[in-house]
This record gives structure tokens, sequence and C-alpha cells, in this order.
């Protein structure tokens, strides 16, 4: 098989860098090396940077309505190159077909509201405040900004930054995961095909001492980023330590609540689909079921056969539900921490860690896993598992399973299966996370809200996307106004000055 050049983007062009170094990039359902990917030098970071710097000082001064134009054209290419787009996405982390194209929707729909955006950066006026004067403010971009993006979604994550960014004026550095880099070019070209001047979207590979680059640089000013909490706490502390904006996303630990009144069917089918599509890597993965009292043994043997049921194996076959993890090392943390539950006490239901899929033994797979009477000092329990397994916890009431959610460190989403509205409002009033559904496993916001956890899964002051996008990327500016006419008499006085 012939093996790929994958190179950056700066400055409008595929541009291979100065750098020598070298990262392999594999197709997870077969294991086999795809692609070479070149990664940066500090050489090469330079040269992104001046280059965003100058066309962020141009870009910023272009219209609202010809920025509209670029965004509604990007919005149309991203669209009709939708399964370009989920073809590399599966062949470089192995989510099957369907879900990737689903993930280009998740991001075309944020695409969408940076369409939008002259509405949203609407300023607010007060005339006539004081006696000849007006107030009013707007809001203008930071500058440049960076996303540093992580490998489960790598068209989805970024287009939950770069539309936002560049729509509101700002220039956007993706520094996209090593894993699965070959989507992020695809999205450099079509913001070029769709009138984006040079610079303003680049894309940079590279390993820690690119993002460590990223973090310092003086000409950078925001950062975004999605992954683990331990790099997140890392990402915040250095770029704001260096005066950057930072919105950090981290890890999770994501719980959904069946109450005994709750469809046990429909929170099976949901449980099954949140815990083990793309694999369980999605960082709004449900990874614990916390069943209450006379629901566990019935939820148990349900999502036991639903397990079973689900096909495993290469994501472009069109009768597969779930692909191969995105790295042997991946597969390997799986099956330990499976291990280690069972001799802790843990039920293991069903087992997916000697998974082989016929004719693809190469690959990285685990299959389906459940394990029940799962307690909160296993490893299965602590630890961001990021695979197929789906745990579950038993409680004896709502008040217990909002103590097990809310004593967890991560809080970023959740969810409570249940046919009584007073257990619902209660539970989304008292539980400490910061995405809920009710009878709705995976509660990613609509892009009109805004995406974020709360505890260890978030760290800066700003959610992603939605409202909270457009205020990360934008400072407000507040202008207090006077037009004295010529013969007007302006008394100035050495009292702070007070509103007549």
């Amino acid at each position: 098989m012939a093996v790929t050049e994958i190179t950056h983007w700066i400055n409008g062009a595929e541009d291979a860098g100065s750098g020598s170094r070298r990262q392999e990039v594999y197709n997870p359902a077969t294991g086999q090396v795809t692609g070479s990917l070149h990664l940066a030098d500090s050489n090469d970071l330079e040269k992104a940077v001046q280059a965003a710097r100058k066309a962020a000082d141009a870009w910023s001064e272009v219209s609202m309505s010809k920025r509209m134009q670029v965004m509604f054209k990007f919005r149309e290419l991203v669209h009709a190159h939708t399964q370009d787009l989920a073809a590399l996405i599966t062949a470089e982390h192995g989510k099957v077909l369907s879900d990737a194209a689903g993930e280009v929707g998740r991001g075309l729909e944020v695409v969408e509201f940076a369409c939008a955006l002259p509405q949203t950066l609407k300023g607010e006026y007060s005339d006539q405040f004081s006696t000849g004067i007006d107030v009013y403010s707007f809001r203008q971009p930071l500058g440049v900004v960076a996303g540093i993006t992580p490998f489960n979604f790598p068209v989805m994550v970024p287009l939950w930054m770069s539309p936002i960014a560049i729509a509101t004026g700002n220039a956007f550095i993706l520094k996209p995961s090593e894993r699965d880099p070959s989507a992020s070019l695809l999205l450099a070209k079509l913001y070029k095909e769709a009138g984006l001047p040079d610079g303003v979207f680049q894309v940079l590979h590279g390993d820690k001492e690119t993002v460590d680059g990223l973090l310092t640089h003086e000409q950078i000013d925001g950062i975004s980023f999605v992954g683990s909490t331990p790099v997140a706490q890392h990402i915040h502390q250095t770029a704001t330590a260096h005066g950057k904006r930072v919105q950090a996303l981290g890890g999770a630990k994501n719980h959904a609540v069946v109450m005994p009144d709750a469809d046990l069917d429909l929170a099976a089918d949901h449980l099954s689909a949140a815990a083990f599509g793309s694999a369980g890597e999605r960082c709004m993965a449900i990874s614990v079921a916390v069943a209450v009292g006379e629901a566990a043994d019935d939820l148990v043997q349900k999502l036991g056969q639903r397990a079973r049921d689900i096909k495993v194996g290469e994501g472009t076959q069109p009768d597969v539900e779930m692909g191969p993890l995105i790295t042997p090392a991946s597969r390997e943390r799986v099956q330990r921490i499976v291990t280690e539950a069972e001799q802790d006490g843990a039920a293991v239901v069903v087992d997916g860690r000697d998974l082989v899929v016929e004719g693809k033994e190469e690959g990285f797979f685990v299959g389906p896993t459940v394990l029940d009477k799962v307690k909160e000092e296993m490893s299965a329990y602590q630890e961001e598992i990021f695979g197929p397994v789906l745990a579950v916890v038993r409680v004896d009431s709502l008040e217990d399973a909002i103590k097990v959610i809310n004593s967890n460190p991560y809080g970023n989403g959740t969810a409570i299966f249940t046919g009584s509205g007073n257990a619902a409002r209660t539970f989304k009033r008292q539980v400490t996370v910061g995405m809920v559904g009710v009878n709705v496993p995976i509660p990613v916001p609509a892009a009109q809200h805004s995406f974020g956890g709360w505890k260890d899964s978030l760290f800066g002051d700003h959610h992603i996307y939605g409202p909270d996008g457009v205020r990360f990327y934008t400072r407000g500016k507040v202008i207090t106004e006077r037009w004295p006419h010529q013969n007007d008499v302006v008394t100035a006085s050495m009292n702070f000055p007070s509103h007549d």
C-alpha cells in the first residue's frame, strides 16, 4: 500500500515545512501504515504565526457582509463534500462511515450558526444616556487564535472552533491530532475554495513541541482545546501564564441514571448506542449506567443482549455498527481495565477483550463490553476508559445516584431515564454537570447554545461554540460619545463625571 505524505497548510498552500521529523498514520481497522505526517519545527510555527498575524490584520477589516459570503460558500462546500470527509475520518479514525458523516453534520450546524453572526454580533445602544451623550458597545476580534483538537472528532471539533473564530474576524491556526490529520487539510482546501484569504485558516501538524510553541508565542491571542483533563490543565496553566485567553475542555466520565419507572427498552437501546457508538471514543459517551433499585436486573439483561448483537468490523462495511479503537495502546488500556474490574469483583456480562475480526486480524478491535456491580473504587469507574465499555453501578435511590455523580471529579455530560417529571426536575437541578439529558443519552447542545462541562471537564470561563464561542473569540468595547454644537458650552469638572 502506498504511503501518503501529509503536509501542513500554511498561507494558503500545502507546505512540507522545514522540519525533518515524521510520524506514521495508521488505518486502525487494518493496522497498516497509510500516511507519513510532517511534524512542524520552530521555523514552521513562526512561518504560520506570521502569516496569520498579517492575515488577521486585513481580515478583521473585511466587511461583515463579505465574511458571511465566505461562510455561506464554505457551508455549501462542506455539505457537498460530506462523504469525502467521512471517508477520510473512517480511514484514519476507524468509526463507521455513517457515524463519520454524522460528525460532519454536527459540525455543519456550527458553520450555519456562524453564518448568522451579523445578528449575534449586533451591539447595544443607549441614546441620550446623558444630555448630549450616547453610549454604545460592540465586539472586536482577538486577532490570532489557535485550536488544538482531539483525534475522536477530526472534523466536528475543528468546526466547533474555526467558523466562529473566522466569522468574527480572527485568523485561526489548527493543530489537529497527529493520529487522523488528513481531514483537516480538506477543510483548509474548502475554506480556500470558499474565498477565504490566505493565512486566515492554517493547519500545522505537530506534537507537544508544537503545542507548547503555540501556547507561549507572544503573537497568539487565544487558545481553544479539547482533549484529556491532564493536557487541558497544562494548556490552561501555560497559556494563561503567557497572557492568552483560554478555553480548555477536558475529560469525562458520563453517567446515565435509569429509574425503575423508565422505559427499560428505550433506556437500553439508547445507552448501548451512547456507550458503544464510535467504539466509546467520545467525550460525551455514556460510560456508567447508574441503575436505581429494581431497575438493575432487567436493565443489565437488556444491555447485555444489545451488546452481543452489535456488529463490529471495518467502518467501510455497510452492516458494521462499530469500528476499532484508534491505537494498539488504546486497545491494551481497555483490556487492562476490564481485567482489573473482573479481578476486583465486577461481573463481566459481555466480554469484548479477545474479539478478532475475520480478515482484519491486525486491526485494533475490542468488542462491546458490559460490566455489572462496578464499585466506585475500581479503575473501571475511576479512569476515563475511552473505549466500548459500559459499567453498571447499582444504587438504591435517586438521591444516591446524584451523590455518585456529584462526587465524581468530572462534570461533562449526564442523563436520566425516567417517566417522572419530578425525578427529572430534581435531577437536572441538583446534579453538578454542565450538560444534562432527560431521556436523551448524549445531550450535546444545538449550535445556538454552548458546549461545556463543569469541574475537571472544563478549564477557563467559556464553553465552546454558540454564544460562548462568540464571546471567547471577541472582546467588548464600549463607546461614550458626545458631539456638541459649535455654540454649546460643555463644562468640565474636576469631580468624577456623573450622568445628567
